[in-house]
This record gives C-alpha cells, structure tokens and sequence, in this order.
C-alpha cells in the first residue's frame, strides 16, 4: 500500500474501537505498517483484518496498558515484527462518572492507571527505540477536561489533566532526541465512552473518530519548521474554547 507514511511503523492503544480504531485505518491507509493494541483480542483481530482486506499491514498485540510488561512487550514486538516504531499514538482510556464524593477510589485508582499511568509506561518504553534512530512522533489523545471540568467527571478529569502534564514535560525532555510530541484534545465524540458520560448529547451533534484520526495524521505528516503541539477539537454546535 502507498502513502504519505511508507515504510513507517506505528503502535496504536485502545485499537479495538472508537477513535484509536479510526487512527489505526488511518495510518494503515497511509501505508504505516501498525501494531494494534488493546484488551480485547476478537476486536483487535476484526481491526487487523479491515487493514488487511485494504491491502495494509498489522499485528495484534494483547495486553494493558497499565502494566509494565505490557508496554515493554507492544514495543519489542513492533520492533521485532516490523524493525523498528517511528509512531505511537496513546490512544486507549476508561471513565468513571459520578459526584467526586461518591467516586469509589478502586475506580479512580483504574483510571488513572489506563489514561494517565498506560501513556507514561508506553512512552517510557517507546522513547529509548525512537532515539535509536533520532527520529520520533508521539501522540497523546487527551480530552477537553485534560484543560476544563466537568461535574460528575472527577476522575476522569483528574486523569487527562495529569496526562496533559506529563506531556508538556515529555515534550521537552525528548526534542534533543529528535522526538515530536503533540497533545490532541477532543470534546464530545461519538464513542461509547461519551455516550456513558454525556447521555444528553445526540449522536447527530457529536464529532466523529475519523475526523480526529485525520487531525492525528496532520500531525504526523508534519516535516517543515513549524510544530502544532496541542490541538483542541470541539463540536461544531459547541461554545468556542481557549487553552
């Protein structure tokens, strides 16, 4: 398959579905030969096989994000599957929604193991490969709540803000390495995590994961002298909002 990222290998989490699913085709589309990962084995091989019926390439790769060995396996399989990782996109998330004083802390301590844990492990493991080859490009899919609040998303929130520090921080640790980062933060997306958060919203209103999925490749495809560090996405029918 030809495209503008041929030859390139990429590591996407939370592949199985919504928005890390649409970037995976994405890439795949544009020739990244791509290591899906997930939980959910049957759905990851669903995701693999729609690349591959459009003459792309992919791997699955099981695991979590949240667990050490899990990040460290992802990127020695990418490595050892495909020669190297030139892209990750950290894409895979959970909420819990409810009144902070009602948040059982088992259920915040999970989520910010998966939003905010998974991507520090991912891009740990991620980082020293990239390097190798003085070369990078690292995609944090943060949130509208990684710079706002909303009731009722407290660890959400908590998690996505501590994602989009950690961030800032990468960003500039890994630039002498050749190494890109940007930050995309979305509002409402037709996924099934916001339909379990925002129930008010019709699906007509929501933003699609394939228009992120676009925002994500111009990210990627950036070559000249100007950097986009953090995107804010909102719906169309939405108030303007400033970082």
């Amino acid at each position: 398959m030809e495209g503008s990222l041929q030859g390139q290998v990429a590591l996407v989490t939370g592949a199985s579905r919504g928005i890390g699913k649409a970037i995976a085709l994405a890439l795949a589309a544009e020739g990244a030969k791509v290591v899906l990962m997930a939980r959910s084995q049957a759905a990851l091989e669903q995701v693999r096989q729609e690349i591959s019926s459009e003459g792309g390439e992919a791997h699955v790769f099981v695991g979590d994000v949240s667990q050490p060995e899990a990040a460290q396996g992802a990127v020695a399989e990418a490595v050892q599957c495909y020669g190297g990782l030139d892209i990750l996109v950290n894409c895979a998330g959970i909420g819990v929604f409810a009144p902070l004083v009602e948040t059982d802390p088992a259920d915040w301590d999970r989520v910010m193991a998966v939003n905010a844990r998974g991507p520090f492990l991912m891009c740990r493991a991620a980082v020293p490969v990239m390097a190798e080859r003085g070369q990078g490009c690292i995609v944090n899919i943060a949130s509208v709540v990684g710079v706002k609040g909303y009731v009722n998303q407290g660890a959400y929130t908590a998690s996505k803000h501590a994602l989009m520090g950690m961030t800032k921080v990468l960003a500039q640790e890994v630039q002498p390495l050749g190494i890109r980062v940007h930050v995309v933060c979305p509002g409402g997306v037709d996924t099934d995590l916001v339909a379990q958060a925002r129930p008010d919203l019709g699906r007509s209103v929501l933003m699609q994961p394939e228009e992120i999925a676009e925002i994500v490749l111009f990210l990627i495809r950036q070559k000249g002298r100007a950097i986009i560090d953090q995107v804010n996405v909102r719906r169309r029918s939405s108030a303007p909002w400033f970082s």
